[in-house]
């Protein structure tokens, strides 16, 4: 295992993980040929077998949001792959271990994927943090209520350029989203973004929200086809992205994307759990919910400072001693005093309420899935549905809005 710096290795690190994907369509060329541009320097990891690349695993830095606000040093990790010929002999193990355990030595206190399939990570300790529901609205059905309609104004929304990347750049840099799962996108991110863009032909249209130079939210959109856009029963428009932090924002731009002529359904693939979109609208059920995910899958590389820095609800009599126990990080394992106010080692010899390993803390982490429903899966060691901890534990790590990133790397 060795980190790949040489611009041919990261090349090959690339194609590994093209290969292993099988139905990936071929990447275009990166832009003069600096394929840095597209891969952060000094993170891509590699496995040889002698002198043959077999096997990469590549991550990007940036933050995480975690409930209250606050920001942890987090890797956004992907194009992880192994080579078919070189399957099922550990490689992707040796990957894991090499990266965790480099990243954690970094800094980085937490690190997120998006999983192609659901039975790989689990054993590395990462676990579903967030999950995320792909809505279709009719839109002859969909009527924005009264009160919301009056609040709407429409002057807010404009068109621009839609292959202008440096305006939602600027705009997701400027008004960042506060919900818990929230991720920074680095220039890299924006660069791969516009290969992507530019190696998939159709229209695409980009409106923004906001005055000039104080934009807060945009939504990206495209046809769903094209050939028979004009005789077909059902034009479908896809949101591939709607970024708007604030509710004015949201609503304003539904409004607009509920304007659009010659369109008959609106798609959204990537909504949280909880959007209330639906209930701005007279009929809720014309926005549908046709499929529900995993999101964001999370792994704690720093056990003590991902839960001190996070904040905490209940009440000031709240209290849990938790036991984590993480094999692959062994500098995670201890015994922590969660409360009200926060999260500190416990006192030696405190009484463990229950244990844990770090992937249930990391599923419970950013208040996405609910302790009691952990006890009840029987991954809260000591605890049971119904038991006081479990309803504490419940209480402590409750948040306003659940995690959601809306990003995918």
């Amino acid at each position: 295992m060795r980190i790949l710096t040489d611009p041919a290795d990261v090349d090959a690190g690339l194609a590994v993980f093209r290969t292993a994907m099988v139905g990936m369509r071929p990447r275009p060329p990166h832009p003069e040929g600096d394929v840095f541009t597209l891969v952060e320097k000094g993170r891509m990891v590699g496995g040889f077998i002698g002198d043959q690349l077999v096997g990469a695993a590549d991550s990007t830095t940036g933050e995480l949001t975690v409930p209250g606000g606050a920001r942890l040093a987090h890797a956004a990790v992907t194009r992880v792959g192994v080579l078919p010929t070189h399957t099922r002999r550990g490689v992707l193990s040796a990957l894991m271990r090499a990266q965790l355990g480099g990243q954690r030595d970094r800094g980085v206190a937490v690190a997120t994927l998006r999983a192609s399939e659901g039975t790989i990570y689990g054993r590395f300790g990462y676990a579903v943090a967030s999950e995320l529901r792909t809505l279709r609205i009719e839109k002859k059905d969909a009527v924005l209520r009264p009160e919301v309609a009056a609040a709407v104004d429409r002057g807010a929304v404009r068109l621009v350029d839609a292959e202008d990347q440096a305006l939602p750049q600027r705009i997701v840099t400027a008004v960042p989203a506060a919900r818990p799962g929230t991720i920074t996108r680095g220039d890299q991110w924006w660069n791969n973004r516009r290969l992507w863009a530019e190696a998939t032909p159709g229209p695409r249209y980009l409106a923004v929200h906001g005055a000039a130079g104080a934009e807060d939210g945009y939504v990206r959109y495209r046809p769903a086809d094209t050939a028979g856009w004009f005789t077909s029963p059902e034009r479908t428009v896809i949101v591939e992205e709607l970024y708007a932090p604030s509710a004015a924002a949201r609503r304003d731009l539904l409004a607009f994307l509920l304007g659009l002529d010659l369109v008959d359904v609106l798609e959204l693939p990537d909504r949280p759990v909880d959007d209330a979109l639906p209930h701005l609208l007279t009929d809720p059920r014309a926005a549908r919910t046709t499929a529900v995910g995993d999101e964001t899958w999370l792994r704690l590389l720093d056990v003590p400072a991902a839960l001190a820095t996070r904040s905490y609800a209940g009440t000031p009599g709240d209290a849990v001693i938790l036991a984590v126990d993480d094999p692959l990080l062994p500098a995670n394992t201890g015994v922590y005093r969660i409360t009200a106010g926060g999260a500190t080692p416990a006192d030696p010899g405190a009484e463990v309420d229950a244990r844990v390993d770090v992937a249930t803390l990391a599923a419970a982490y950013l208040g996405g899935t609910p302790w009691r429903v952990l006890a009840e899966a029987g991954l809260l060691g000591g605890a049971a549905p119904g038991d006081r901890v479990v309803t504490v534990l419940d209480r402590l790590f409750a948040v306003p809005e659940a995690p959601f990133a809306g990003v995918m790397f």
